[in-house]
């Protein structure tokens, strides 16, 4: 059987591998979820269906197990002529694209790739090097230098991308695999003293950060690589090399201004970059690879100081980690040339799910789902911290909060790196998580417990609150930004959820078989009085979720409930914005005509960017069409 990469709408067979579990490691916020013979159970209305381990028919998965990170990455070993990769894959057919990365005096690295190919066969290819990419192909010297990188694409039969990768090799013939940066390096916790790089190699080595005449050097060999630099002076660019074995790659970085220097900066916006339609580089395996590169490439020509991207990063809703990781690995690769120069802080958006799949029948297209744990390792939350290395400062968990049914037991996922929050300059910027131990039917299934896509649970809101009052108190912040993947008010796509539901408050978290008090629209309207009413400094709401841009007033005439709403209202005390650009390569979403439509003052489904310029106590927007370089809005939020 040849292989065949099957997303969404196709209808396939697919095996997962399950952790082993056993009861005490179900964790008590969930109900009627119980293990049977060393299985995972669900009862529902007397039944016991088992967690889906074969014949598996659900629409957002791939077609065949083996298209996995581990079978894709770190492949390659040295022949005579060249490389042989090996995909551990025997129903692997397609294509192997590649050519020269050359890092000399260029600040953005990317492959050329030579107008030639290699068929994969039965999960195997080849690449010759010392006969075909020698003379005038050779511009990097490898001829000379012994030794170069080349980064290659992965096929399969019908033309989908699976994986982008890179390989360093030494030798002029025989070759072997040198010591490889894959990902990275990145930038995390940019601050005016600092910075924290990460970033992955292809084996075990001990890597150094050489910065302002200094060497940072790591303890231990390892694969995945953490390096904190401190120190360094403010507002300043430095020129700086990761050293791996005997490779160097040299990158640039800007420190971030003192604290309230209130020098001008530009930073973006953007969410949203899960596969989108016409194929090729728009689906690289569940990321939108060609607009995501588009939005990279149009920041770093601005110098933003960092950019900001809320949710839905890939395609996602899967039930095996390293097919997530797969996908998570090929968005990084998409932004890597650039992210190595200005930070890509990421947030959690619904399509990052990792679950366990119960179905109803065997021929229910779609199980249902509920986040996948041991929480600490499986959980959707757990393996989007594993990618990134966004602050540690946020909220633990929802462990001991009221409806905390176990207070001796960690009984809810980790917030850790998908809530936190970081400054610049004189602006904050709060990341919430919005899709929180997220349970996609639990509307329709509420047996199983779980929270609802859009619902800030109780500890993330009181250290919201907290970190507002924080940043209100301090005189080197005079702007503050909220950021996470669901819009308050729905413009375009998400009216039946996000924080709206069409208007009904009954949707809400259950919490070990017992809602919660509270329902949608009464926590949305708790979140406003603490962002509007109870902070000055808070500027706009950023949120993705909708693939369109708009930019909405939310003022204090803004219609904000469905008719005869019962529960009691909320009076907005001043105006703020709320931008959602959700429109970073994922499928458009049309308008819709809601309460606020009036207050809508653009709206657009086409590709999307936004750069905000703060400059001292004003700030104004530009909104930029990535891959047209169209200018699409422009506003001044504040003066």
């Amino acid at each position: 059987m040849k292989e065949k990469l099957t997303i969404i709408f196709i209808t396939f067979f697919y095996c997962i591998p399950v952790c082993t579990i056993s009861q005490n490691t179900v964790p008590a916020c969930y109900s009627n979820i119980f293990v049977k013979d060393s299985k995972l159970c669900f009862i529902y209305k007397g039944k016991h269906l088992k967690v889906l381990e074969n014949n598996l028919k659900e629409t957002m998965l791939f077609g065949d197990e083996n298209i996995n990170l581990t079978n894709l990455k770190n492949v390659p070993y040295g022949t005579d002529q060249g490389l042989q990769f090996d995909f551990r894959n025997n129903d692997l057919t397609g294509f192997l694209y590649y050519g020269f990365i050359n890092y000399e005096n260029i600040k953005v690295p990317k492959v050329i790739y030579v107008n030639q190919k290699s068929e994969i066969k039965n999960g195997k290819a080849n690449i010759i090097i010392r006969n075909n990419l020698g003379g005038a192909y050779d511009i990097i010297g490898w001829q000379i230098k012994g030794k170069g990188q080349i980064g290659y694409r992965v096929t399969d039969n019908t033309g989908n991308i699976l994986y982008d990768g890179r390989v360093s090799f030494k030798g002029t013939g025989p070759f072997t695999v040198d010591k490889t940066i894959t990902e990275g390096p990145f930038l995390a916790e940019l601050t005016h003293h600092g910075v924290t790089f990460f970033f992955e190699t292809n084996m075990d080595v001990v890597c150094t950060i050489e910065i302002d005449g200094r060497k940072f050097t790591e303890e231990k060999p390892n694969k995945h690589h953490e390096i904190i630099v401190d120190g360094l002076n403010s507002g300043t660019e430095y020129q700086y090399k990761v050293l791996c074995g005997e490779n160097e790659q040299i990158c640039f970085l800007r420190t971030a201004p003192k604290p309230g220097s209130r020098n001008s900066f530009v930073f973006g916006y953007a969410s949203d970059s899960r596969k989108g339609g016409g194929g090729g580089e728009n689906d690289l395996c569940g990321v939108n690879n060609y607009v995501i590169q588009r939005i990279a490439a149009a920041a770093n020509v601005l110098s933003v100081a960092f950019m900001q991207f809320t949710g839905d990063l890939v395609n996602g809703y899967l039930t095996d980690k390293d097919k997530i990781n797969l996908q998570y690995t090929n968005w990084k690769h998409s932004v890597e040339p650039y992210a190595s120069g200005f930070p890509f802080y990421t947030g959690i958006g619904n399509h990052e799910l990792l679950f366990f799949p119960f179905s109803l029948s065997s021929e229910a297209a779609t199980p249902i789902m509920i986040d996948k744990f041991p929480f600490a390792s499986e959980s959707m939350e757990a393996v989007f911290a594993d990618n990134f290395a966004n602050p540690k400062n946020g909220p633990v968990s929802e462990d001991g909060a009221v409806y905390d049914p176990d207070l001796k037991k960690i009984d809810f996922p980790p917030y850790e790196e998908t809530v936190y929050t970081y400054t610049y300059d004189n602006v904050a910027m709060i990341v919430l998580n919005s899709d929180y131990w997220y349970t996609p039917q639990i509307s329709q299934y509420p047996e199983t417990s779980g929270n609802v896509h859009g619902y800030i649970m109780d500890n993330q809101m009181e250290w919201l609150k907290q970190t507002l009052f924080k940043y209100e108190n301090d005189i080197n912040i005079d702007h503050v930004f909220i950021t996470l993947h669901t819009p308050f008010f729905p413009n375009g796509g998400h009216s039946h959820d996000d924080m709206w539901y069409n208007g009904n408050n009954q949707p809400r978290a259950i919490v070990a078989g017992k809602p919660l008090p509270k329902g949608i629209i009464e926590r949305r309207d708790e979140l406003l009085d603490l962002i509007v009413n109870k902070s000055t400094k808070t500027i706009a709401i950023l949120a993705g979720d909708e693939h369109n841009y708009s930019r909405t007033n939310i003022a204090v005439d803004m219609q904000l409930y469905p008719e005869n709403y019962q529960p009691e209202k909320l009076a907005l005390k001043r105006n703020i914005w709320q931008i959602t650009n959700g429109a970073a390569g994922a499928p458009y979403y049309a308008q819709e005509q809601l309460p606020w439509s009036d207050h809508v003052m653009y709206f657009t489904p086409q590709y999307a960017v936004v750069f905000f310029y703060v400059e001292g106590k004003k700030v104004r927007i530009e909104v930029m069409n990535p891959v047209t370089m169209e200018m699409l809005d422009e506003a001044i939020l504040r003066e």
